[in-house]
């Protein structure tokens, strides 16, 4: 347990700042399964719309720094790489 008044305060700003990072990190785990499962159903239109969602949920996070920057631009990239094949046929 924390002794000065100093820690006191350290320690409700860590569950604040934790309490807000979850709530953040959901909405990026939430995002990039509606994503995933827009790309899983083939239409391009709907994947575009659910990984444009997806990015800006994750830029988001990482300006916040709930998320690394080059997490989010990890994730970003996978899931862009996912729905190349999707894109790729309608562009050919």
């Amino acid at each position: 347990m924390a002794n000065t008044k100093s820690a006191l305060k350290r320690v409700r700003q860590t569950k604040t700042r934790t309490a807000r990072n979850r709530v953040i990190k959901s909405r990026v785990k939430s995002a990039r399964k509606g994503a995933l499962a827009a790309i899983e159903t083939g239409d391009l239109a709907k994947a575009q719309e659910a990984y444009n969602r997806f990015a800006s949920v994750a830029d988001k996070a990482a300006k916040r720094g709930a998320l690394h920057k080059r997490t989010a631009d990890r994730l970003k990239g996978r899931m862009a790489a996912k729905l190349k094949p999707i894109a790729a046929p309608a562009s050919a």
